[in-house]
């Protein structure tokens, strides 16, 4: 690990000063390794996928695990994209000139060497090693061991991108080992080496590396996410966002967990939208308003309001009108992704401005909450910290900045 912390650095001062040329001619070249190499990734990826099944792994990480031609396309198309973006390294933020003549700039940088561990997902392989390249980072990966050989066989395009580049093949490392003492090591003993990390999996991880890490953290620990369906809805509309949000895929951090309708809505609009789920295959565990408009909803606990489901299960309940559903989210929610379904512009405007999270929408589904869908071209994760990163982290959010000042010597008086 201390060798792969060592080369990291050493690559990381390399990549700050290369070229955007340089940097969007290895994503190029590792997106058409990617093409060219499906049929070996999802050989990796069918041997990952059948350990899992041996493990009974199943629901929603049986689903981040697997890859298809699709998914695999997907990875090409993000890399293609992310060097699509300018780079970001460079930047001139913001510059001024001060009385006594000195012209100060704020200019972007590199945050240096990134660690990223990740369950499940080997696509992180490729979007977190894309983002990083194209910020200027240096990239220390550890996948998850039920993916590990998805991620190697991704990797290797990765690094078949940067030699076509003439760039360090250390600027994108995978920790060669399932031995989780990588992670304690990345946790505890790299702070030498890394700048930040950033974490992206199940709860556990996530407070794991909150708790243990040495270095900062970007990274979110639940994605409780909610849909407010206000009595000025759309009802076909509101039906399309709601199950859209939930089910088009439940194991990702966007997907709806809760389903708040306005008390006030028109009548049966409540049991349409819970038909709807309960019809489409998804359990709906509700308040009492919410198991009399359907038989089919189960009871509801308090625990229920504040789970990160990631499967077939939704929350519901009936709350008083746009303020009922901001009073909700702000005592039971994680601060990742809210929706509110209205064409009440005013009701609009006060959930979007009052609820505080780090994504916030408008008559769209949750599962929007992805870099991508924001024109970033891929994500690290989504952050919901405060400071530095909020939301889908990017190639700007894997960014810093320093002050650069140019005199004519100039003196500071005593």
């Amino acid at each position: 690990m201390a060798e792969i912390g060592r080369a990291a650095v050493a690559a990381a001062a390399e990549l700050a000063l290369a070229t955007r040329r340089a940097k969007d001619a290895a994503l190029l070249a590792g997106a058409a390794e990617i093409r060219a190499r499906c049929g070996a990734i999802l050989e990796a990826n069918a041997r990952d996928v059948s350990g899992a099944e041996a493990r009974a792994v199943g629901g929603a990480l049986l689903d981040r695990l697997r890859l298809d031609a699709a998914r695999v396309e997907a990875m090409a198309r993000g890399l293609e994209e992310i060097a699509a973006l300018e780079d970001p390294i460079g930047t001139v933020i913001a510059e001024w000139t001060r009385p006594n003549g000195l012209v100060i700039s704020r200019v972007r940088v590199p945050l240096g060497v990134i660690g990223i561990i990740y369950e499940s997902r080997p696509n992180v392989t490729a979007d977190a090693g894309a983002l990083c390249l194209k910020s200027g980072n240096a990239a220390i990966l550890r996948g998850g061991s039920d993916g590990f050989h998805s991620s190697r066989a991704i990797h290797a395009c990765l690094l078949t991108g940067l030699a076509a580049a003439d760039l360090p093949a250390a600027a994108i490392q995978l920790v060669p080992t399932t031995d989780r003492d990588a992670v304690g090591h990345l946790l505890g003993g790299m702070q030498d080496y890394l700048d930040v990390l950033v974490p992206r999996g199940g709860r556990e991880l996530i407070e794991r590396v909150q708790r243990e890490a040495r270095v900062p953290v970007i990274g979110h620990l639940d994605g409780n996410c909610h849909v407010y369906v206000d009595r000025d809805a759309d009802p076909q509309m509101a039906s399309a966002i709601v199950l859209n949000s939930k089910l088009r895929r439940t194991g990702v951090c966007g997907a709806a967990e809760t389903l708040l309708v306005d008390r006030a809505a028109p009548a049966g609009l409540l049991a349409r939208l819970l038909g709807a789920l309960l019809d489409a295959g998804c359990e709906v565990r509700g308040d009492e308003a919410c198991r009399a408009a359907d038989a089919r909803v189960r009871a509801a606990s308090e625990a229920d309001w504040y789970t990160e489901y990631l499967d077939a299960i939704i929350a519901a309940r009936v709350v008083d009108g746009v303020e009922g559903a901001i009073r909700h989210i702000a005592r039971y929610g994680s601060s990742h992704t809210e929706s509110i379904v209205t064409a009440n512009t005013a009701a609009a405007e006060r959930f979007l401005a009052r609820v505080d999270s780090a994504i916030v929408l408008h008559n769209a589904s949750t599962q929007f909450a992805d870099g991508g869908e924001f024109g970033m071209g891929g994500e690290i994760g989504i952050s919901t910290d405060k400071v530095h990163a909020r939301g889908p982290v990017g190639v700007e959010q894997l960014t810093s900045y320093k002050y650069v000042v140019r005199g004519r010597g100039q003196l500071r008086p005593g």
